[in-house]
């Protein structure tokens, strides 16, 4: 037994005598590794982001932003001094106002890359619907083709109709005909 156990230990440390990690197992799925970074759902950011951009592609966002900003200016030049929080440059505004463009151009573009893409599935869809349209269209032209070279052989109810009235005119003239003989050669 302990002839095994100094085995194990001497294959397990190798030649250079440092200790190897155990084997793992590869019948088990690994354990999740901790993660820095938060973990997001990226169709659910996305969801996020395409409603912000139809939102700032409103009249209403630009009517709100408007009286924002217009309420903004009249307190900072109106209000009594001791509750003005943005004296008349402004500056604290332009920093909203580029603090807003900053997330709202990376959120306005998420969502057209979204429409995109479903712009493309949507466009090869159509393409795949059409040449299948193209193939049963063809496909339907040779069965009417083949048809046509079919009826061409075929006497048609027309045909026999019109064929049964050139008859019967050549039998009314033949009578005609042959009555006006008969008359004459009995005078």
């Amino acid at each position: 037994m302990a002839e095994r156990e100094e085995r194990t230990k001497a294959a397990s440390t190798g030649s250079s005598g440092l200790m190897r990690p155990p084997r793992t197992r590869l019948d088990q799925p690994k354990s999740p590794r901790r993660r820095l970074l938060p973990e997001y759902d990226p169709e659910a950011f996305g969801r996020f982001s395409e409603r912000i951009a139809r939102f700032l592609g409103t009249g209403r966002f630009i009517v709100w932003m408007t009286l924002i900003i217009i309420v903004w200016v009249l307190w900072n030049i109106y209000a009594p001094k001791d509750l003005r929080w943005d004296e008349y440059p402004f500056i604290f505004l332009t920093l909203m106002l580029s603090l807003q463009a900053s997330y709202a151009a990376p959120l306005i573009l998420l969502a057209q890359n979204r429409q995109d893409d479903r712009d493309r599935v949507t466009h090869e869809q159509d393409r795949k619907q059409n040449e299948r349209s193209i193939a049963d269209t063809e496909y339907l032209s040779r069965e009417i083709a083949a048809l046509r070279m079919g009826l061409g052989e075929v006497a048609t109810r027309d045909w026999i109709r019109s064929e049964l009235q050139d008859m019967v005119k050549d039998m009314e003239d033949r009578r005609i005909l042959l009555a006006s003989e008969s008359d004459e050669a009995d005078r």
